[in-house]
């Protein structure tokens, strides 16, 4: 358990860092490019990021799961058939993606998109190296070369994004060169991730002499299947993307809206995802941490274990996405103009932003109920999702431009979080929080809530209006949330609906269990 759990704290810590800069770097590109950049950039994005995932996450952990499950002799041919029929798929997704481009870029109502599909479609290429090598390590719970792999990966990928974005814009070039060079961000810093792979499995590389032979089709079968259903959650955000990119665009263009204005229009609604990214990161964390313990104290004869980590990830992510999602409520002007230079569709990002709440839930109990075992009906309610995503869209649109899209992502979203918790009380009977938790944590966002406006308003009229615009959004909105941050934790930590040993179990806890600790004894000092 020990090393166990040392490999997940580095996974965990490696999962965090690469979340970030993928929330980060967005908005240097945006603030480089503009919105209509950022539009061209967000239409292809979710082409390459799907079976990224799908590689990097879904088929690493099925191959991994082959490779425990089978005898050490067997591990080559599984090894071999692996490489193989990931090779297969991403020489046909390939093939599909280069010369279906044109094909594509049609369906996204913009031509001039084909050659970022064909420069995106190379780092398809790099599914079964990644894969096959991650797998490989993290079956001999070596995680060290794939949380190293994983930071250069995304490290080598935002330079070249961020690179390339300046040399166009320097040089005046199409910012469709710059969506160009941003895909090809992804396929070096892949190509990154492979060759420091390749050194470290060479150094580790032990001789076998005897190959135990494997029937291929149910090594092939049940890769499928396991690297679909534990990569849905994770894809689910960037599938309401790609959904997005078929249809906010020509919807709007098609609804009587100008194509220049309409690209702006995508760019600015996509604002919205690095702050999702941002909000859920929490939830990512303790997804790597804490769902990886559920899945091994279930076993056990003992339930409570289980029980303990399972109710502790699902209040400390509904804690942190909650507030979360209503700061940005009461700050998201400030934070929009702070980041992204303009206060443009402050209302459809603050309903976007609403998603952290769906997803940071969404990605908690889809984790425990793969640990449990449960994967298909998980994978079923996410397709639903999806489906009223795109129902949504359709319907929505044309009424009420991109909010109506961020209202049918949240819609979408909501639809699979409650199928998730009425199917979770089906095979887990358990209480996740007590009606005083929920208390405490309404109490603590009412609070915050109003302290947070009133600030607001007031830096914003009084105290900072006569420095430039952007300038006094930033000051507003660096004091506003450390602000309404330092209300809600005070009354979280009175309220002890997380106890300092609780605090202690979860990623980068222990100072906040230090400061309830000192919130507390103050109280009790002054009560003496």
């Amino acid at each position: 358990m020990k090393t166990f759990m040392k490999g997940a704290v580095l996974l965990t810590i490696a999962g965090f860092i690469v979340k970030l800069l993928s929330a980060i770097y967005r908005v240097p590109f945006q603030n480089l490019v503009g919105d209509q950049g950022f539009y061209i950039y967000q239409q292809v994005y979710p082409f390459v990021a799907i079976f990224g995932i799908w590689t990097s996450y879904g088929f690493a952990i099925a191959i991994s799961k082959l490779l425990a499950d089978y005898n050490s002799q067997s591990h080559r041919a599984i090894l071999r058939i692996a490489a193989i029929y990931v090779a297969g798929i991403s020489v046909v997704i390939f093939v599909v993606m280069f010369s279906g481009a044109e094909l594509l870029a049609g369906w996204m109502g913009d031509l001039q998109l084909n050659p970022l599909l064909k420069v995106g479609a190379f780092s398809v290429l790099l599914m079964a190296p990644l894969a096959v090598l991650k797998g490989y390590f993290q079956s001999a719970n070596n995680m060290a070369p794939v949380a190293y792999a994983q930071v250069l990966e995304q490290g080598i990928r935002v330079t070249v994004i961020l690179a390339g974005a300046w040399l166009v814009v320097s040089n005046g070039f199409s910012l469709y060169v710059a969506g160009q060079l941003a895909m090809l961000g992804a396929a070096i810093g892949g190509l990154g991730a492979v060759i420091l792979l390749l050194v470290y499995f060479n150094r580790g590389l032990k001789t076998q002499n005897q190959m135990l032979p494997v029937r291929a089709w149910p090594i092939i079968k049940e890769m499928t299947a396991v690297s679909l259903s534990v990569s849905m959650s994770s894809l689910i955000l960037v599938l309401f993307q790609l959904v997005d990119s078929f249809t906010v665009f020509r919807l709007l263009e098609e609804s009587g809206m100008g194509r220049f204005v309409a690209m702006e229009q995508k760019g600015i609604y996509d604002r919205g995802q690095p702050l999702v990214q941002f909000g859920i990161l929490i939830a990512t964390s303790l997804t790597l941490a804490i769902v990886p313990l559920v899945a091994r104290t279930s076993k056990k004869d003992s339930g409570r274990p289980a029980e303990m980590y399972a109710r502790l990830a699902f209040r400390v992510s509904f804690l942190f996405a909650f507030a979360a999602a209503v700061g940005l409520t009461f700050v998201m002007p400030y934070v929009n103009e702070t980041l992204f230079q303009t206060r443009e569709r402050s209302g459809a990002l603050i309903i976007f932003s609403w998603q952290i709440v769906w997803m940071s839930l969404l990605l908690i109990m889809t984790a425990m109920l793969h640990g449990l075992g449960k994967v298909r009906v998980p994978a079923l309610l996410l397709v639903t999702g999806m489906v009223v995503k795109v129902i949504g869209n359709w319907l929505l649109l044309p009424v009420w431009g991109v909010t109506g899209a961020a209202v049918a992502g949240n819609i979408g979203l909501m639809v699979v979080v409650m199928g998730l918790l009425l199917y979770f009380k089906r095979v887990w009977p358990i209480t996740f929080a007590p009606l005083s938790y929920y208390g405490w944590l309404f109490g603590a966002a009412l609070a915050m809530s109003v302290v947070v406006f009133g600030w607001s308003i007031l830096a914003d009229n009084y105290l900072f209006d006569h420095l430039s615009s952007r300038f006094g959004a930033f000051l507003t909105t660096a004091t506003a949330i450390p602000l309404g941050a330092l209300i809600f934790m005070a009354i979280i930590g009175k309220s002890r609906i997380i106890t300092e040993k609780e605090w202690y179990i979860i990623p980068f806890g222990r100072k906040l269990a230090k400061l309830q600790l000192a919130i507390n004894s103050k109280k009790k000092g002054e009560k003496r």
